[in-house]
């Protein structure tokens, strides 16, 4: 287990949401890497759904991301295959797709997925700090998205004393300001609504706050 780092001086990448799809994710990484961006936070749901899991593990491991786990994570280690029941052919190929990705990936990288927290606290150098979960603080499982209204999402921060809220799940980004909390949902790389495009969002600490900047790249 990781110490507690240090509070964040340079700009940070924040992702979620990759979905075994490793070209939207290298595309990523490439415009981080022309940005000089090092620091890559994912929150979850990152191996299951899309062509290329084990590709992805192996880039996560290469940039030495730093992740929490998602729905579909915890399902890969937590789910036996076995005790699915699909009840129409759409059920039963993501049931066939679910049993595939487990056996590409192996042990160690499910031991890998086991093994990541719900939530991962960072400071900042301005004395403040982002929480980062895969759904909400209240609940990792229960998605922030953008058409909760302001009571449902605050109960869904669930008193979380961080400043900023940094999630995934929907596959929505959006920002939404609360008097003592911002929620910065950072959308989807693998898996965007629009269809490819790649999600991300970069946050620069600066010692008088945070620059936000929410934006995404094409891929083919």
């Amino acid at each position: 287990m990781r110490d507690r780092p240090a509070p964040a001086n340079a700009p940070m990448a924040f992702l979620s949401d990759i979905h075994g799809n490793l070209r939207a994710f290298d595309a990523v990484l490439d415009e981080l890497q022309r940005r000089l961006i090092k620091s890559v936070f994912v929150a979850g749901d990152l191996l299951l759904g899309g062509d290329d899991p084990v590709g992805v593990f192996k880039r996560l491991q290469q940039i030495d991301a730093r992740c929490t786990r998602g729905v579909s994570d915890t399902a890969l280690v937590e789910v036996s295959p076995g005790t699915l029941r699909p009840t129409d052919e759409a059920q039963a190929t993501m049931a066939r797709k679910f049993e595939q990705t487990r056996e590409r990936l192996g042990e160690l990288a499910l031991k890998y997925v086991e093994r990541l927290p719900d939530k991962l606290r960072l400071p900042m150098m301005d004395g403040s700090e982002i929480v980062m979960v895969h759904g909400s603080p209240a609940d990792p499982t229960i998605e922030l998205s953008h058409d909760l209204d302001d009571e449902e999402m605050y109960a869904l921060l669930g008193g979380d004393p961080a400043d900023i809220v940094v999630c995934g799940a929907s596959h929505v980004p959006f920002q939404r300001e609360f008097e003592d909390v911002r929620v910065v949902n950072v959308g989807s790389v693998g898996q965007a609504p629009e269809g490819g495009t790649a999600h991300y969002t970069v946050i620069t600490p600066r010692m008088d706050g945070m620059v936000i900047e929410q934006t995404y790249v094409e891929y083919a």
